[in-house]
């Protein structure tokens, strides 16, 4: 824990200098615009949005407000780990790189999701796209992909197929693939959150997604057990790093990050789950009325 604690402190004051294909980066903030103009492009649309509807909600406006907060939180939280240089740090250190991980798919995605920014984001566009990509959201697509059961599916699928060392290792050597890694960690987990928080006081509703959020634990929780207690190295881009800057041989380095997934991770998944079980437990029976 102490080995965390002065990684994390290291990495938050200067990243260290990492390569993704063996050539040095600067250490410090990523600023690419690969990453930095879709966060601010989302920020600005939703800001906009929050203005106009605002300006039409009249007693509703404390809702927004509430709502703003949350999308903030979790933009911020986004933003954070994917621009601060716990980014930078994440090239050389696989303990690091995971708790980016952890940040975009738990806290930030949820928080995302939880300020339900879909309206304000669509009232941020100009009234031709708007009118444009409001019957492109409403496809039968998307609610199928964000059904709970689909949706826990397409987050595991993510979550393993990208800690296949081939692919892990792809990432780590390749910007582009580095950038679709992160995508579909995003898509997945909001797609995912989206499904566990359903509109609406529905008892069985919340009964399947506490029981998605257990699975959920279940695998993450499982792949950072293998990492954790596995004595050989899973990534050759690590091993061929040696010693991380934190003094960490790189398969100390993967047992602390299997750790991170397993218990910080699992235990996030489980809290949510309990939370949902007692909602469900408070919210009313539906009697049958017929004979």
């Amino acid at each position: 824990m102490r080995r965390l604690i002065l990684a994390v402190a290291a990495a938050l004051a200067a990243a260290p200098a990492a390569a993704h294909d063996g050539h040095a980066h600067a250490p410090g903030w990523t600023l690419s615009p690969e990453v930095t103009v879709p966060l601010l492009a989302t920020l600005a649309l939703y800001l906009a949005g929050r203005v106009r509807l605002r300006a039409r909600s009249g007693r509703g406006r404390r809702g927004i407000d509430a709502r703003t907060w949350r999308f903030l939180a979790g933009w911020a939280l986004l933003a954070g780990a994917l621009v601060s240089p716990l980014h930078e740090g994440g090239e050389v250190s696989f303990a690091l790189h995971m708790i980016e991980h952890e940040l975009i798919m738990l806290p930030a995605a949820l928080l995302l999701v939880a300020a339900r920014p879909g309206p304000v984001l669509l009232w941020g566009l100009p009234t031709p796209a708007r009118a444009l990509v409001a019957p492109a959201i409403r496809l039968p697509v998307w609610r199928a992909l964000g059904a709970p059961l689909p949706a826990t599916a397409l987050q595991a699928v993510a979550l393993v197929a990208w800690h296949v060392p081939a692919l892990f290792d792809r990432a780590l050597r390749s910007e582009g693939w580095h950038i679709a890694q992160h995508l579909s960690f995003i898509v997945t987990a909001l797609l995912f959150w989206r499904a566990m928080l359903p509109d609406g006081p529905r008892r069985e509703a919340n009964y399947l997604a506490a029981l998605c959020l257990f699975v959920t634990s279940l695998v993450g929780g499982g792949l950072g057990a293998l990492m954790a207690l596995d004595s050989s190295p899973w990534y050759a881009s690590y091993v061929a790093l040696g010693v991380t800057p934190f003094g960490m041989s790189p398969v100390e380095d993967q047992q602390l990050a299997g750790l991170i997934m397993w218990v910080p991770g699992g235990l996030f998944h489980l809290a949510a789950a309990l939370a949902l079980l007692g909602l469900a437990l408070r919210q009313p029976q539906k009697v049958s009325t017929t004979a």
